[in-house]
């Protein structure tokens, strides 16, 4: 700005007087260059040196971070898998030949396992008491003989012996007959079936006492009931009534005169009273059960009549009497 404001000024000298106007003008110019600081070739020489060594030091130190760059390795060949497992033994080795610090940390870890278990042992524990597992539910059934008064006795526990028992036996000890209960010389163990049979085949017996010796019954005299046996006089080896509660064998009778009856001893003579009540009872048990069996159907009945509701025939209607 100041050079072109002497610029004008000499300009306008120079119209006035050339001489007077050159002398002014380099008079000015050369305090201008006083005033006006000027870049020396030194100066300029000096500020590039440093750009150029900043430069350098730029590209050097790209030079230094493109060779510490590091380089992805090769895929290996198959060649080199032998090599790599060679690697991999010689890092076990290493590892094998490292201080056992770890070692004795973990032996010490242990060891603090095993004193806190002990201690743990040590300590009471808490008694959980068992759980008292309650009786299986027992399922029964009534019998109506007992529950209508035909005969005496009670209920008892299901009998299970193997294959032998019954789920609601009775054990009987009288029996109805005209209003009164005749008592069974001992109780006898048999199932609802036999329990209700029983009165009607006693009455009758009852009234034939009653009819040939002018005394009613007293007392039935039983033998065997309930028994977990096989059946005997047969070619086979079935189990017998008994085994089912469902058989009983009665060995005679005795009358309230004190009379008494036996089968052993009284089946013959048939003629006689006492045979001929004998034989009107083993008739009547054939009505009332599905078997019956005297001193006539074989030896091991020689003292007894048998009598049970078993099966016998297709629909379990059949009558076996002997």
């Amino acid at each position: 700005m100041m050079r072109l404001s002497l610029a004008l000024f000499a300009a306008s000298t120079a119209l006035v007087s050339p001489v007077l106007s050159q002398d002014v003008l380099d008079t000015m110019t050369d305090a201008v260059e006083q005033v006006l600081p000027r870049d020396r070739p030194a100066d300029r020489e000096a500020s590039s040196e440093p750009e150029a060594a900043e430069d350098a030091e730029a590209e050097a130190a790209e030079a230094e971070a493109d060779e510490a760059a590091p380089l992805p390795r090769p895929r290996p060949e198959a060649a080199d898998a032998p090599a790599a497992e060679d690697e991999a033994e010689v890092d076990a080795d290493i590892e094998d030949d490292a201080p056992a610090e770890d070692d004795d940390a973990s032996a010490a870890e242990i060891e603090a396992d095993g004193a806190e278990m002990e201690a743990d042992a040590e300590l009471p524990h808490e008694v959980v008491p068992e759980t008292e597992v309650p009786p299986e539910r027992i399922y029964q059934v009534a019998c109506p003989a007992m529950l209508s008064g035909q005969v005496e006795g009670r209920l008892l526990e299901p009998i299970s012996e193997g294959a032998c028992g019954t789920q609601s036996p009775l054990e009987i000890t009288a029996v109805a007959s005209g209003g009164r209960m005749v008592p069974l010389s001992s109780p006898i163990t048999t199932n609802c079936a036999m329990a209700t049979a029983l009165p009607e085949w006693v009455a009758t017996i009852d009234g034939y006492a009653k009819a040939m010796f002018n005394s009613p019954l007293a007392e039935v005299v039983t033998g065997t009931s309930y028994m977990c046996r096989a059946r005997v006089g047969g070619a086979t080896n079935f189990a017998s009534e008994h085994s089912f509660a469902n058989a009983i064998d009665v060995v005679g009778f005795t009358l309230e005169d004190g009379t008494t009856i036996s089968v052993q001893d009284d089946w013959l003579p048939a003629a006689q009273p006492e045979g001929r009540m004998l034989r009107l009872a083993h008739g009547a048990a054939c009505s009332a059960f599905s078997t019956t069996l005297g001193p006539e159907a074989n030896e091991e009945h020689e003292d007894h009549f048998h009598l049970d509701l078993g099966c016998h025939g297709a629909a379990c209607t059949a009558q076996l009497c002997e």
